[in-house]
């Protein structure tokens, strides 16, 4: 059985020792194939760095590295290319200052790496210098890999010290349009692409296949890809939480698949993935590799927890670039993962996006942390009270669940009480949300909107919540149930449903449920 590459982003380690790999040769051969510069986001920790180093390997024609993959007898591996690959996340650019004298230093390694001595001062004037002398020594066209393009602006994207790491950035990329007579092929990975950068505004040739279909599971495993390359994993995983293969691949693809680039082709997060096999758990791992703080912060801000909770639609213009300073929360959210392309439809020609969240590693740890911020009800504790609500709807307890809405309420600190009902929303659709109900918030039908419409195990939930400063709790809970009746919002579904009223004034409190049969 391979080994699972977790850690690794050595393309020539995994292909020499024991490790798994996931062939991904096609989509590059098509791309180096076919073009010159491209540029390709994906979220952290989606293989960006192993794609790179693949591709080092090809233009180096290290061939036997490639034996029994798809690009194997498809290269010309008699032609060997200079390569410049530039991983920013192995250069200190703290602060604006170190920036140059780092980036030199790092192409002082390449160029002595080729017996080239470097004599300049800015690093502009390296990189051209590099470029070219390559070129001149080789006799053959330079190959740039830029991974990581975008980690000096995304370090600090909330600082002061923007404009300055800016300035450096762009005057460094400027210099590949330059170069264009002395280069072969020019990839660069990152996460965001942001507009003002030389690399977009003056390379009036490059191709982002971000959302190219063609190239849609470059990174991140299939579930053809995850079924035939980890069957022993699989098996062996089965076995060890006794579930059958079937079972245990619905809840791997419910965890861990779910993003796309094409509204088509459904990916799974190689990361968690890889974890999730070692561990034989499930967890959110991806999740804790990195708590976006600052994501919560703006969310919070700006009053945008809808995104994550129900998909919605954008144009296409959202994907087309970004100024840090004017970030929004939606393409922010879109290029760090937390939100993905749901649905692609084609309106005349022109795309309209679905976007939702991926999957529940998300959805879960994502949630948990908004929750806390929003009602500074303890991280630790969720757990224990998502599961204790999810039954006590399920199983009709009014008495329970008032009990538990009591315990959540009590925990918002004084000075986040609102007189207002979206604040109280915001917290019972996050809290629904985490007990894996599908919400539909604000559920239109002939008659009106309901505030929310919950499904799960055939039970249908339907929600209405009033909150009122002044008003008795049991004359709020009145309002809501006789607003379900009135405009009839269960009319659309058939089996167990339940008629859920919440009423809040002030820190009370309360709930009233009625079942209802349909068939």
């Amino acid at each position: 059985m391979k080994n699972l590459p977790i850690g690794t982003q050595s393309f020539e380690k995994l292909r020499s020792s024991n490790f798994l790999y996931i062939d991904k040769t096609e989509p590059i051969h098509r791309m180096i194939s076919s073009g010159m510069v491209y540029f390709l986001s994906r979220p952290r920790r989606f293989g960006k760095s192993l794609l790179v180093s693949t591709m080092e390997a090809i233009f180096k024609g290290q061939k036997k590295l490639f034996e029994g993959l798809y690009i194997y007898d498809k290269w010309d591996w008699s032609q060997q290319y200079p390569v410049i690959r530039i991983d920013w996340t192995l250069i200190d650019h703290s602060m604006p200052e170190k920036i140059e004298n780092n980036i030199n230093d790092y192409l002082n390694e390449i160029a002595q790496s080729y017996q080239i001595t470097l004599k300049s001062e800015s690093a502009p004037d390296h990189f051209r210098k590099l470029i070219k002398s390559l070129y001149e020594k080789t006799g053959n066209k330079v190959v740039v890999l830029i991974d990581e393009y975008d980690k000096p602006i995304t370090s600090h994207l909330f600082d002061s010290q923007l404009d300055a790491v800016r300035r450096i950035v762009h005057d460094f990329y400027q210099v590949i349009k330059g170069s264009d007579e002395y280069l072969r092929f020019v990839f660069l990975t990152g996460v965001s692409k942001f507009s003002g950068l030389s690399v977009f505004s003056a390379l009036n040739n490059l191709n982002d296949i971000t959302l190219h279909e063609r190239y849609a599971s470059i990174c991140g495993y299939t579930q053809e890809e995850l079924e035939s390359n980890f069957s022993e994993h699989i098996d062996e995983t089965a076995e060890h939480l006794k579930m059958t293969e079937k079972d245990l691949l619905e809840h791997i693809r419910y965890w861990y698949n779910g993003y796309t680039w094409d509204g088509q082709t459904a990916i799974y997060n190689p990361f968690s993935t890889l974890l999730f096999f070692d561990a034989k758990r499930f967890n959110d791992y991806w999740f804790a590799t990195g708590t976006p703080t600052f994501l919560i912060d703006i969310i919070q801000r700006r009053n945008r927890t809808d995104v994550m909770l129900e998909p919605f639609v954008v144009g296409d213009n959202i994907f087309k670039g970004y100024n840090p300073p004017e970030l929004s929360e939606v393409p922010l959210l879109f290029q760090t993962g937390y939100l993905t392309i749901k649905e692609l439809e084609l309106i005349n020609g022109i795309p309209r996006y679905t976007l939702g969240v991926p999957n529940s590693e998300v959805n879960q740890a994502f949630l948990t942390c908004l929750l806390e911020a929003y009602g500074k009800y303890p991280c630790y504790q969720i757990d224990n009270l998502r599961h204790t609500m999810e039954q006590q709807i399920i199983n009709y307890d009014e008495v329970g669940f008032t009990n538990s809405l009591e315990v959540m309420i009590a925990s918002v600190p004084y000075e986040l009480h609102r007189t207002d009902e979206a604040y109280y929303h915001t917290i019972m659709l996050i809290w629904m949300r985490l007990l894996g109900f599908e919400i539909h918030g604000e559920t239109p039908n002939n008659r009106g909107r309901s505030d929310a419409v919950w499904e799960q195990s055939g039970v249908t939930v339907i929600a209405e919540i009033k909150y009122h400063n002044k008003k008795k709790i049991n004359t709020l809970l009145k309002e809501a149930m006789k607003q379900i009746h009135e405009r009839r919002y269960y009319n659309k579904y058939l089996g167990k449903i339940i008629l859920l009223g919440i009423a809040f004034s002030g820190k009370n409190v309360g709930c009233k449920m009625e079942e209802l049969i349909r068939t």
